[in-house]
């Protein structure tokens, strides 16, 4: 990989894959490998932390520079010039990430099963860090997931509706991240690269009902900034019509601590309060909720929760 920021990366354990790609073990998929807690998407949506494969195929590039991301945002464009085969990206992927872990092996606090299991991952998180919608051979990428029976997860800021519209396959579960309640308030904290970034992201939202998978909005809280709005993010759900709604709070840790206070991670119950009144709003129901992760689920229909794996 030829990128100005290697050493930065590598520094931060990450995988490094091909010319713009990476994982990185997320600490969800560690505690869950040594007898914890397992991520909040396992009691939501039942996936196994310890099968999870966290990574990105844009790692440089990005069309926003989000004010409470933690991630280091080493982006260099809007653009992969050079662009790695799908097939490389996938299987390099997976190496990587059995690399990363391959220290818990002997940890006794792994039992032999957890570590069978882990060896064989089921499930691509395509949501490092950068916006995956950029790399233009993402569905073939999806496909190749699917055909090895990885469920995935894509994780977009919805900047590029053009991409969603086309994308064949869908993932197994869409994430669009809404955060900017109104366009002031989307500018100054999402910082997008790209002029019609606000228009072209109320196209996804008019899109996601057209779109033949499950779907989620996450809406990322800021306190004293994008939240309550409670309205505003109330007309935005009803226009894309998702299956889920997650309301998650701010962290204050990482890159996002030079430019956001500790002041601004709401409490978990102000995402509960947060929810409830979106709840109202919109009908939907809440169908759960972490305290540890100050993360709330609204559901359409919450008997249709959990992923049917047998259908990946």
């Amino acid at each position: 990989m030829e990128n100005a920021y290697v050493q930065v990366y590598k520094k931060q354990h990450y995988g490094l894959v091909g010319k713009h790609s990476a994982v990185k073990v997320c600490q969800w998929t560690k505690s869950e490998l040594t007898g914890g807690r397992g991520c909040y998407k396992g009691d939501f949506y039942g996936i196994n932390s310890h099968q999870c494969v966290q990574m990105t195929p844009a790692l440089s590039a990005c069309t926003e520079n989000c004010a409470f991301c933690w991630r280091f945002q080493g982006f260099d464009g809007m653009h992969i010039a050079d662009e790695d085969d799908p097939e490389l990206i996938l299987e390099q992927s997976i190496i990587a990430h059995k690399k990363l872990i391959s220290g818990f092996k002997g940890n006794p606090k792994v039992s032999p099963e957890k570590w069978k299991e882990a060896e064989n991952p089921k499930h691509i998180a395509i949501s490092l860090t950068g916006e995956p919608t950029l790399y233009s051979r993402l569905g073939e990428f999806i496909a190749l997931a699917k055909k090895r029976g990885m469920s995935t997860f894509l994780v977009t800021n919805g900047t590029l509706p053009m991409v969603l519209e086309r994308l064949d396959p869908l993932p197994t579960q869409l994430y669009v991240t809404t955060a900017g309640p109104t366009k002031e308030i989307f500018y100054d904290l999402l910082n997008p690269s790209i002029g019609n970034a606000w228009e072209n992201f109320n196209r996804t939202l008019e899109l996601m009902p057209s779109l033949d998978t499950r779907k989620v909005i996450r809406h990322t809280l800021v306190k004293y900034i994008n939240m309550p709005y409670i309205e505003e993010y109330a007309k935005m759900d009803r226009i894309a019509s998702p299956d889920y709604i997650e309301s998650k709070g701010y962290v204050h840790v990482g890159q996002s601590i030079a430019r956001l206070s500790r002041e601004n991670m709401p409490s978990h119950d102000d995402i509960l309060e947060f929810t409830s009144e979106l709840a109202s709003r919109t009908g939907y129901v809440l169908s759960g909720d972490r305290r540890d992760s100050r993360v709330t689920l609204l559901s359409k229909d919450p008997s249709k929760r959990k992923i049917d794996f047998s259908q990946i």
